[in-house]
């Protein structure tokens, strides 16, 4: 009884939270609940203050109506290659991405107090962790159901609000803080193998630190790109990443997003853009990946 009355008072707290901070400018957006990697991400950056959990279209929304002043975004992962976050991002029609922040990720495997591993029977997870934690699950686990969540927040939450004991949840530490669950393995998957990179979304590009990276958006022909590439690499500008996503036009075009070294109004990447003003800034900052 207790553990459910402490339960109903945090998803209180944070649902209260929620509603009072959503649209206040000065905030920090993030895809809730409380409970997922970004909010761990968030919390490394920013703090507790401030922060405010918001569904999927509420994100973005919210971020382009400027109800928020940031959202914190997952866009790439070294398990699987980009997010379904991506596309939301490269549809909003303004971006300034600000800051980017790689994390090395270890799951905790969370479940309700009193439940041994032996009991579990489903794991609860975001797509991409089932995923990241897939080499994990299939040689310590491997006959448990895997049911895709929301999100670590929304599949700790989930096994909490259930009570049972043949269920748990793949997610950071901090879901078992929030919602009452114990840890019944950490570090799982823990490793260079498994890096989330999120992007920050705010309103002013930062200033050049002498080390910083710059993500265009170039939207063409399958034909055209390697012209484009070529115009990159001729302008002196080292390209870091690419990253291609569909046009949702034809076949044979694409977005893609070309991340290089340098800042946007530094030096030859200043210059180059200044001659192509049909490829998009997305933004320009720290170099942290």
């Amino acid at each position: 009884m207790w553990k459910m009355t402490r339960l109903s008072f945090v998803i209180a707290i944070a649902s209260a939270a929620c509603i009072s901070n959503a649209g206040a400018a000065g905030h920090t957006g993030y895809l809730g609940p409380a409970g997922s990697w970004t909010h761990q991400a968030c919390l490394d950056l920013y703090g507790a203050s401030d922060l405010v959990p918001l569904a999927r279209d509420e994100l973005f929304a919210q971020y382009q109506s400027g109800q928020v002043s940031r959202i914190c975004v997952p866009v790439t992962t070294s398990a699987v290659g980009v997010t379904p976050y991506l596309d939301d991002v490269l549809a909003l029609p303004g971006v300034q991405i600000v800051a980017e922040y790689p994390k090395m990720l270890g799951y905790s495997l969370l479940a309700n107090p009193g439940t041994k591993r032996e009991d579990i029977k489903q794991v609860l997870a975001h797509p991409v962790a089932l995923e990241e934690v897939k080499p994990w699950l299939d040689k310590e686990m491997p006959d448990v159901q895997r049911v895709p969540s929301a999100s670590g927040g929304a599949a700790a939450q989930t096994v909490a609000k259930g009570g049972r004991h043949d269920q748990a949840s793949m997610g950071p530490k901090v879901g078992g803080e929030i919602y009452g669950l114990v840890a019944l393995a950490n570090g799982i998957e823990e490793g260079p193998q498994n890096v989330t990179r999120w992007w920050v979304l705010g309103r002013d590009m930062p200033a050049p630190t002498g080390n910083d990276k710059t993500s265009l958006l170039v939207e063409t022909s399958d034909a055209q790109f390697s012209t484009v590439l070529k115009a990159i690499g001729g302008s002196g500008v080292k390209i870091l990443d690419i990253y291609e996503r569909p046009s949702k036009k034809t076949l044979d075009t694409h977005k893609y997003v070309v991340e290089v070294a340098g800042h946007a109004k530094v030096g030859a990447l200043a210059t180059f853009l200044a001659a192509n003003s049909n490829i998009r800034v997305l933004g320009s900052y720290p170099r942290k990946y």
